[in-house]
């Protein structure tokens, strides 16, 4: 209860939260396994995966990680690790804006490290090939299906090259259906000071749905990687099946989640149980 009433607040307070305790948890489970290695600070040993450029402009929530777990070790010192927290909220936020519930098995324990230079290796980027993001999740014990699921949740990059100079062009992407080009330059202006206006990967920022692969059926993805997935023949047909089946499209990111959440977790003596997860005890 601790958890999902402070996700619920975190959320009303500000509603695009739940997608970024979403990525947040994504973020640390692509980068050497769940174990919380994402939320320590730089040390005199190690710097810390929170400055890498894969994060430092989009895993974002840090705060209310810190504060949950401040609460549970109130009620349970030592005892709940920062990185089933974290698979717990990233669960409650998806709840809570309309998306599956999925079981979060615990027992998780937090690493003793972290390791930036990893997150350029080992996080996908939108910017490379579909071969390659899907390399990277193979790597990790996820396949193809997962990719298709999970891009739509969690993919982020700059979007000017798309809109303004595709591949070098000096031309917007001309697979961009042009409605939604006009939309979003005026959103994204081809200016060097324009990170104020960020467009969204779909239409529904804070509700869960399928809306992304609608948008990707409709030409008006707005990452490259998003019409990739379409040319594809073989996640193109999960592309348009989940743009028409938001069940199915739920009940496949349950399993998908399930399985993400598994990845590279630290149990029995490995790691511990940090007492604050910014730091290691």
């Amino acid at each position: 209860m601790i958890i999902r009433y402070s996700v619920w607040s975190a959320f009303k307070n500000e509603s695009r939260i739940a997608a970024s305790l979403l990525r947040l948890h994504f973020h640390d489970c692509l980068v050497n396994g769940c174990e919380g290695s994402i939320l320590l600070d730089d040390t005199i040993d190690f710097k810390g995966e929170k400055n890498a450029p894969a994060n430092r402009n989009s895993a974002r929530g840090y705060e209310v990680i810190d504060s949950i777990k401040a609460e549970v070790e109130k009620a349970c010192p030592s005892t709940v690790s920062c990185t089933d927290i974290l698979a717990l909220a990233a669960r409650e936020a998806v709840v809570m804006t309309g998306g599956p519930y999925w079981p979060v098995s615990l027992g998780r324990r937090d690493g003793l490290t972290a390791n930036q230079a990893a997150v350029a290796q080992e996080l996908p980027s939108p910017i490379e090939s579909l071969d390659d993001i899907t390399a990277k999740f193979t790597s990790k014990g996820l396949d193809v299906k997962d990719v298709v699921v999970l891009s739509g949740s969690f993919l982020h990059f700059t979007l000017a090259l798309r809109l303004f100079n595709f591949k070098n062009t000096g031309k917007p992407d001309p697979a961009l259906e042009s409605s939604a080009l006009t939309s979003l330059q005026g959103m994204c202006p081809n200016k060097d000071a324009s990170n104020a206006n960020l467009a969204p990967l779909d239409s529904t920022t804070t509700r869960f749905d399928n809306s992304y692969y609608t948008n990707i059926v409709n030409n008006a993805g707005l990452l490259d990687s998003d019409q990739a997935l379409l040319m594809n023949p073989t996640t193109g047909e999960m592309v348009r099946s989940y743009s028409s089946n938001p069940y199915q499209f739920y009940s496949d990111f349950a399993a998908s989640m399930v399985k993400l959440s598994s990845v590279g977790v630290l149990t029995g003596k490995n790691g511990e149980i940090r007492k604050k997860c910014g730091s290691v005890n």
